[in-house]
């Protein structure tokens, strides 16, 4: 496993994290086996994992405290969400900042991360969702004032909205935010545009989230799956967005060379630039948790593929379903 500074905070953290959102919220999740692929993450370098009080109510980050537990001399990095208090995804522009993120609604969801964990500090708090029109509030730069004076995070962070990479800009200006975490991949390329220099201007920590396209960029999505409705993809995945995104996919499968997954090739895509601290797929099997990070030790894409494979950007706007 190979490892990248982290921004400002100046960790040494794995190239490919732990996303664990499908061990709180997507269909067949298996306690055992999501702990078991903990496990195997860890022996296998990955030191970076992302979870929310979202991800299950909790479960996600009871899950995580467990792995610190089983592993006491390991030094894991661990992420985590605090939700908007009026519980809306994603964040928009007629929500007040005083909707979402008070000062005691952060702190609440604070403790109940660090409950969960069964710990009194976590590296990297993270709010859910936002939106720019925040940025000159005074109550979020106290909030972080004061969790970082308090000793219960080292770092604060953003999560910034589906398709809307520059909606958080503004707030990097104030010189307070650590990381942002945003949705880059092989189609998902507008983070490059003007989010990316501005986290190199302010030595913010980048985290590469839905590097697959929530399935997409797997390959085996096809026009006829179907999600079971608990499963939250099955909101995402309406006919617009599933018929256009794997006729999107269908013209990358040419591009894969043999002996190499598309899901390979996906990340790889990612670690070619140097501005990501941590690319965080979703990893719920053995087999997926071996393939995914043993693509750090692998060569890196062939030039021509990348440069072929950058002609695939698709830029998307937030829609009813996009979340």
């Amino acid at each position: 496993m190979k490892y990248r500074r982290f921004g400002r905070t100046n960790w040494n953290i794995s190239e490919v994290g732990y996303g664990m959102w499908g061990m709180g919220e997507w269909s067949e999740s298996d306690d055992k086996q999501s702990s078991n692929s903990l496990d195997i993450a860890v022996d296998g370098g990955v030191n970076f994992f992302d979870t929310a009080w979202a991800y299950g109510r909790g479960h996600s980050e009871r899950l995580l405290g467990d792995l610190v537990k089983r592993h006491p001399n390991k030094k894991l990095y661990l992420a985590s969400k605090v939700p908007p208090k009026n519980f809306k995804w994603p964040s928009k522009k007629i929500y007040s900042y005083f909707d979402c993120y008070p000062i005691e609604h952060i702190n609440n969801y604070v403790d109940k991360t660090l409950k969960n964990l069964n710990l009194d500090h976590i590296d990297l708090i993270q709010l859910h969702t936002w939106d720019d029109s925040w940025a000159d509030i005074d109550e979020w730069k106290k909030s972080i004032e004061e969790l970082k004076k308090s000793g219960k995070i080292s770092a604060f962070g953003l999560s910034l909205n589906r398709w809307e990479p520059d909606n958080g800009i503004k707030a990097l200006r104030y010189g307070l935010i650590d990381s942002v975490q945003v949705i880059y991949n092989i189609f998902d390329q507008s983070p490059e545009d003007n989010l990316f220099p501005s986290c190199k201007k302010y030595d913010v920590g980048i985290i590469a989230r839905v590097p697959f396209d929530e399935g997409t960029l797997t390959g085996n999505i096809t026009k006829e799956t179907k999600f079971p409705k608990e499963d939250w993809r099955s909101t995402y995945f309406v006919p617009e967005n599933l018929i256009s995104s794997v006729e999107k996919v269908d013209m990358i499968r040419p591009l894969i060379p043999s002996g190499i997954s598309m899901a390979e090739v996906a990340l790889k895509f990612i670690l070619m630039n140097n501005n990501v601290g941590t690319v965080i797929p979703g990893m719920r099997k053995k087999n997926h948790v071996e393939s995914n990070i043993s693509v750090s030790d692998s060569e890196q894409l062939e030039i021509n593929l990348y440069k072929e494979l950058r002609k695939h950007r698709w830029d998307r706007l937030p829609t009813s379903w996009s979340q």
